[in-house]
């Protein structure tokens, strides 16, 4: 299904981050998933700047992490409705 992944590599640090985000992002822990998304962005910009990332794996990241931050411009609490009372 995502065999382009295998010829690219992955980079273990950088998807345990990608992990964490989806699983708080998809449990609406916004707080959460906004803290990861900064912590992602961190890390590959450290990895890109070390060299430890492949050109294909920085693209690939890079478009990940324009994909979450488009996704999560508006991923906030204020917008919550409250449905318990």
């Amino acid at each position: 299904m995502f065999g382009f992944l295998h010829s690219i590599g992955k980079n273990k640090q950088l998807e345990e981050i990608i992990t964490r985000l989806e699983m708080n992002a998809s449990n609406n822990y916004k707080d959460a998933a906004q803290l990861n998304l900064k912590e992602f962005e961190q890390t590959l910009g450290k990895l890109v700047e070390s060299g430890k990332l492949s050109d294909k794996q920085r693209q690939m990241y890079e478009e990940k992490l324009a994909s979450f931050q488009k996704n999560m411009e508006k991923f906030t609490h204020k917008d919550q409705v409250c449905t318990w009372v």
